[in-house]
């Protein structure tokens, strides 16, 4: 039997089974077990295992690092009136950004952790118990018993578009830096990190600087304008950001209010090390950066029209199918924003925070050319 046959029937028993022992691989093979050390330890060193438990590139899971909370949406039944009660009707879903990612990459058949924290309460312990039932690893999550778990609450018009949102989300500030520093073995062997900006900016800068040591691809995703403030100054080793055009306004600090400052703010922002960005635009799609520097490597999309149904999840539904896309099949980003825009639709259209009939062949099944 050749080096290469041994090798390959090497990997399909580890793939049945990571957990199998070298003195069972040696038996199984007829080999001696200094010889599958020997063939371990090279499989290793071309990245075809990656270390203990003989982790399998193709198993590794996408790393979803923020926040978990309980969303809360209070939609009008009528044009909102200011200061004053307004009948409306109450729905409660899981939610956060990082919750929704993992969420949706799960749905769509890839693998996913969720590094997050919760309360030890109820909204917790049933916030845990969905992600555990859709597959999500949660053995690096967070659970404070002197905290409540987070809560997201917004208040959508008649047409389901955001009025107000109200969010406490105090105990993600427990995300520190320890708590990165203890995680770096599961980031290190992630197919992908995605962080929200839900973290302390000393955390996000962890992230950063840890992706950057294991050479694993990071996609940030920002969640608000005031929470710009929590990212860092330098951004080398940042593969992605994904931010809209507040937020993009908030990091340079100013206004955006033509195309050519808009471009001349995303070229600032590159320059602070960060790989490529996108900038989601609402109905008028995205812009994405295409490597390289210069106005012409800026590429904009337009948005699928959609009926609106309700616009929570819509955003994190992007961001999702973008890390999907970069992991699945490579580097094209204009593949990928064109599933963001096409998943976010999707969304947009049902009252879900995740649309609840997604599967494997979700994005490779769309038709992206209307």
């Amino acid at each position: 039997m050749s080096e290469h046959s041994k090798k390959q029937q090497l990997l399909e028993l580890i793939r049945a089974n990571p957990f199998i022992s070298q003195q069972d691989l040696a038996a199984s093979l007829g080999l001696s077990r200094s010889a599958v050390a020997g063939y371990i330890a090279g499989l290793i060193r071309e990245r075809k295992l990656l270390g203990r438990a003989y982790v399998l590139p193709d198993r590794r899971p996408v790393t979803c690092i923020g926040a978990a909370n309980l969303d809360r949406k209070l939609r009008s039944l009528a044009g909102i009136a200011m200061h004053t009660s307004n009948p409306a009707i109450q729905s409660e879903s899981f939610g956060g950004v990082a919750r929704n990612i993992a969420e949706n990459l799960a749905r769509m058949g890839t693998p996913a952790a969720l590094l997050t924290a919760t309360g030890k309460d109820s909204s917790g312990a049933a916030l845990l118990a969905h992600a555990k039932s859709l597959g999500i690893d949660l053995g690096g999550t967070l659970q404070l018993p002197d905290l409540a778990s987070g809560t997201y609450t917004a208040v959508l018009d008649q047409d389901g578009e955001m009025v107000v949102a109200l969010a406490d989300m105090a105990l993600y500030d427990r995300l520190d830096r320890a708590f990165v520093d203890s995680c770096q073995a599961r980031l290190a062997t992630s197919a992908l990190v995605v962080a929200d900006l839900n973290l302390p900016l000393d955390t996000v800068d962890a992230v950063i600087a840890g992706a950057r040591r294991a050479e694993v691809p990071l996609v940030l995703v920002a969640v608000s304008e005031p929470k710009m403030a929590r990212l860092p100054r330098d951004l080398s080793g940042v593969r992605l950001l994904i931010l809209n055009r507040g937020e993009l306004a908030a990091r340079v600090g100013r206004e955006l209010s033509s195309e050519t400052e808009l471009d001349a703010a995303v070229a600032e922002v590159r320059a602070q090390g960060a790989r490529d960005l996108i900038v989601t635009r609402g109905a008028d799609g995205v812009l994405f950066t295409r490597g390289g520097t210069g106005e012409d490597r800026i590429v904009r999309l337009y948005a699928p029209g959609t009926d609106v149904v309700d616009v929570t999840g819509a955003g994190d539904a992007f961001a999702a199918a973008v890390c999907w896309s970069l992991v699945h099949d490579g580097e094209d980003l204009e593949l990928a924003c064109r599933r963001g825009l096409k998943l976010s639709a999707l969304t947009l259209g049902v009252t879900e925070t995740v649309h609840p009939r997604l599967g494997p062949d979700t994005l490779t099944n769309m038709n992206l050319q209307d």
